[in-house]
């Protein structure tokens, strides 16, 4: 009896057991079951400033360019004769006039030259005058019989010979003279002097550079094209540029292509004028984009095309709920404020989810704070894509 007792309570508690361990696997299960029931019910709020119409805009397209500023003339001023420099007063940042003397290099040797080589034409001067008297007197003795045609021809070569050493020493003189004149440096342009590369009493050698002048009257970007690039730019075209140190951007206009790619990089130069340089200076940096033409098309912000697929795609809104559509981007285009990308495979009028929301997942629902969005009257959108009008700078 007692026995039949101790398996009663062993029974007991094996059904408790039992029993508890069921209440614990139904549990788990509702909880397991409140994620997936939360998902399929997940709600975002989204303001009408989150979200845009797909429309067809009128895209600006362009390229970007960078550079540095440079003085369409610039000369440097390198010495002809080797000498000690002398008188060397201007120093960088000083301004010159074309045909001003900067310096002059020692004369002395080139003076004393100057002298030997008029000496030397005199002397063979007055060797024609000699040789001219004995032809002369030859020629009658020719004609009276007294003396040979051949010592009257003679005589003549005797003249004709001092008359070709009197010509080679004039010609050596008009050089001396060059020389002398060689040992003043003036300015070859009117400008700013940028560098002073050698300093007075210093001894320089022939073509010693001295002194760099830049005329910042005109300046010029010069901007490296890659080989693709190159085949849409045009003389005439504009761009906007930015510079450093200037708040309004600056107006530049093609005016040079160069017709080779450089050898290596295999990139092209294109020089842009701009069209006011008071007050900036050669060397400044300067980036902007070069206007290559216009384009319709339905077009979204950069910023709302994702990437985190293998293919591109847009977030949509439609019929209350987020939806994933892929496109094809095409040709970019610049507004005042952001970058434009023409996209295939979107319908016109689409609600798409602008890129600074983030990523959404496919099928959440959506609600509008303050009502679904209009689609953006034609004014509007022209305001929006219309580029940046180009003010004048003030001086750096």
């Amino acid at each position: 009896m007692r026995r039949h007792w101790k398996w009663l309570v062993v029974a007991l508690v094996l059904l408790l057991a039992a029993a508890g361990a069921l209440r614990a696997l139904s549990a788990r299960k509702a909880r397991n079951a409140v994620p997936a029931t939360a998902k399929a019910e997940a709600l975002v709020e989204l303001a009408s400033t989150d979200v845009l119409r797909a429309t067809t805009v009128d895209l600006a397209q362009g390229l970007p360019v960078s550079g540095s500023l440079r003085a369409v003339n610039s000369a440097v001023v390198k010495a002809r004769v080797a000498g000690e420099l002398q008188g060397l007063a201007v120093r960088e940042g000083d301004a010159v006039r074309a045909g001003q003397v900067l310096a002059t290099v020692d004369a002395t040797e080139s003076r004393a030259r100057v002298r030997q080589a008029d000496e030397q034409a005199r002397a063979a001067r007055a060797q024609i005058d000699i040789a001219q008297r004995q032809w002369e007197n030859n020629q009658a003795l020719v004609d009276q019989g007294f003396i040979s045609k051949s010592a009257l021809d003679t005589s003549l070569n005797n003249l004709n010979a001092a008359r070709a050493t009197y010509q080679a020493s004039a010609a050596a003189a008009d050089l001396a003279r060059k020389t002398l004149d060689d040992t003043v440096l003036r300015a070859p342009i009117a400008g700013v002097v940028a560098q002073r590369l050698a300093q007075p009493g210093e001894r320089v050698g022939i073509d010693t550079k001295v002194l760099e002048i830049v005329d910042l009257s005109r300046l010029e970007l010069e901007a490296t094209l890659s080989a693709a690039d190159s085949v849409q730019v045009r003389v005439g075209q504009e761009a906007q540029l930015q510079i450093e140190g200037l708040l309004a951007p600056v107006a530049a206009r093609v005016v040079r292509i160069n017709p080779s790619a450089q050898a290596g990089s295999r990139s092209v130069l294109a020089y842009l004028s701009l069209a006011d340089a008071a007050g900036l200076r050669q060397g400044l940096f300067a980036q902007g984009r070069l206007a290559t033409g216009r384009a319709a098309a339905l077009a979204v912000p950069l910023s709302a095309i994702r990437t985190d697929k293998p293919a591109p795609y847009v977030q949509l809104v439609d019929a209350g709920r987020v939806v994933h559509v892929p496109v094809t981007p095409g040709a970019r285009g610049e507004s005042a404020s952001e970058t434009w990308v023409a996209v295939e495979g979107l319908a016109a009028g689409a609600t798409v989810i602008k890129g600074h929301v983030g990523p959404l997942r496919e099928g959440t629902a959506v609600r509008f704070t303050g009502g679904a969005p209009a689609a953006p009257a034609s004014a509007a959108k022209a305001a929006l894509l219309a580029p940046p009008a180009v003010r004048p700078h003030a001086a750096a």
